[in-house]
């Protein structure tokens, strides 16, 4: 089972950009996030021609998840179930054969005096909190997305200056570790311990990606179980390289179940 997540920056933007990297890749599952559409113009007939199904939750102009897969997605849920309102477009949750995908798109937090960090931290317990409500760590479960998180120096091109970064600071990468504590393996780390290795290269930058200037803010987690069952991990930058690209690129894992 090949699983891949990308942070697309508007689907409807980037449909030439996906369509050449599902001809190419054929993952079974692609969770995308920041689709910025709302849901009645989603392009539901551009995955289907494709041959996935797909299920999401979107905004204008902000935020918006998806996963297309090919197997056809069962148990599907679009946010937390708890009584917070209003429910963000960050949160899809489906059963795709014998593993539970859930994807997200984690608030960025703005700046760390801005009520968005302090949202950020919460959102991240309120994840953990269904983590605990709906599964266990024994059960096949992937958690991926852009987690808007750098967890280790290595995760950033130029750490030793971004300890106040809203991606970088310590209490977002405590909140962070203690849901990847509930019992999930970073599977690109497994098989990448290397440094130099991104996800993520800002607009702002000239040729941020030649140059190096990048962020790993993109995850895939698994449960121990899963983690057992991977093959690999890559980052695949050729996305990014395209006319007009998003500021993310695709990252892609395989299991084998």
């Amino acid at each position: 089972m090949k699983i891949a997540t990308f942070n697309v920056n508007s689907i409807r933007s980037r449909l030439d950009i996906v369509s050449a990297w599902l001809q190419k890749n054929k993952p079974d599952i692609l969770c995308l996030q920041e689709t910025k559409v709302q849901d009645k113009d989603f392009p539901v007939d551009f995955f289907e021609d494709a041959g996935y199904h797909v299920v999401f939750k979107g905004e204008k102009s902000y935020n918006g998840v998806a996963i297309a897969s090919l197997q056809e997605a069962e148990k599907v849920s679009l946010d937390f179930g708890d009584d917070v309102a209003p429910s963000e477009a960050r949160f899809v949750y489906a059963m795709i054969g014998s593993v539970h995908v859930i994807n997200t798109y984690v608030p960025q937090g703005r700046s760390i005096d801005h009520e968005m960090y302090q949202y950020k931290i919460e959102w991240f317990k309120r994840l953990k909190k269904y983590l605990n409500r709906k599964f266990s760590p024994q059960m096949n479960i992937v958690w991926v997305g852009d987690l808007n998180v750098a967890p280790d120096p290595i995760d950033i091109h130029n750490s030793e200056k971004q300890a106040e970064h809203v991606c970088y600071h310590e209490d977002v990468q405590k909140a962070f570790a203690e849901t990847v504590d509930w019992g999930f393996v970073d599977i690109f780390r497994k098989y990448h311990p290397e440094a130099g290795q991104y996800s993520f290269f800002d607009y702002r930058v000239p040729n941020a990606m030649e140059r190096g200037m990048g962020w790993r803010i993109d995850h895939i987690m698994a449960t121990k179980s899963m983690a057992r069952c991977s093959l690999n991990a890559e980052i695949d930058l050729e996305p990014r390289r395209q006319i007009k690209p998003s500021d993310h690129t695709v990252m892609v894992a395989e299991f084998q179940l």
